[in-house]
């Protein structure tokens, strides 16, 4: 079967399955995936505590760090280029060292994405969330995004973790199955909402979507304007079994949110 009748199939099949809908939160409660969460100390190991602000300095990822030795957040989360700080800094704690690439846009050559994502692990990244071609799959190339892909599964370690942001903010319905099919195709560990650079965010709807989509064994991860802990348990209950956050703190702590990222 050819690329372009197999996406064709798999569509049809996903949104037959969805009722050509999104499922509203009353119907659809996935029990397999969703958790309630017993305390806030829990929710940490949920979350990717996150700086990509480009103006960003190494007394903010010092403060980064910290935060996440402090409350036990699973990951800290930066641009591929401050990899190496933050893993000298975490040494010992336990806490991962997550790379986004191909950041915040995805529109680079692939062979550009996988050189950044193997640097990236070879200077100590234990995670890497890269960015879709997102212009490939609004243009219905489904190949080229599906290849785009490959390129940092191909250059993935064994204990390497491989999260796919897909941007929901910027796709359709149909888009958001058809980009989580393609990740299922590949075997990639997560797929993901948002950069967080390009308006919209995490939204209940979304990770419902996607893990409708996914099933109950790929991670999803809900990234893009998470700011208090209501709304990062309701992502959770969801489906969500990750979150990225660059109000980490205010959502453990309730604290007033000045900024993302």
């Amino acid at each position: 079967m050819d690329q372009e009748k197999l996406i064709n199939k798999i569509t049809e099949e996903v949104m037959s399955r969805l009722g050509n809908k999104v499922k509203t939160q009353n119907e659809y409660s996935p029990k397999t995936t969703s958790k309630t969460l017993s305390s806030r100390a829990e929710l940490a190991g949920y979350i990717d505590h996150t700086l990509l602000k480009p103006d960003a300095t190494k007394v903010q990822f010092d403060q980064l760090c910290d935060e996440a030795m402090q409350y036990k957040f699973f990951s800290v989360c930066v641009n591929s280029s401050w990899v190496p700080y933050v893993t000298k800094k975490l040494r010992g704690s336990g806490i991962k060292t997550c790379a986004v690439i191909g950041f915040p846009l995805g529109a680079m050559d692939s062979r550009s994405k996988a050189f950044e994502a193997r640097n990236a692990i070879d200077a100590g990244a234990d995670e890497l969330d890269m960015v879709i071609n997102v212009g490939a799959l609004k243009s219905k190339d489904y190949k080229l995004v599906e290849e785009d892909i490959r390129s940092i599964k191909r250059v993935c370690r064994k204990n390497t973790i491989l999260k796919v942001i897909i941007e929901t903010s910027l796709l359709t319905d149909d888009e958001k199955v058809i980009v989580c099919e393609i990740c299922k195709k590949v075997d990639v560990d997560f797929v993901k909402t948002s950069t967080g650079f390009n308006g919209g965010g995490a939204t209940v709807a979304d990770i419902m979507l996607m893990r409708r989509t996914v099933g109950p064994d790929m991670g999803v991860k809900a990234s893009g304007g998470i700011k208090d802990y209501g709304q990062a348990l309701a992502l959770i209950e969801a489906g969500a079994t990750r979150l990225g956050c660059g109000s980490s703190i205010a959502v453990m702590t309730g604290a007033e949110v000045k900024g993302n990222y």
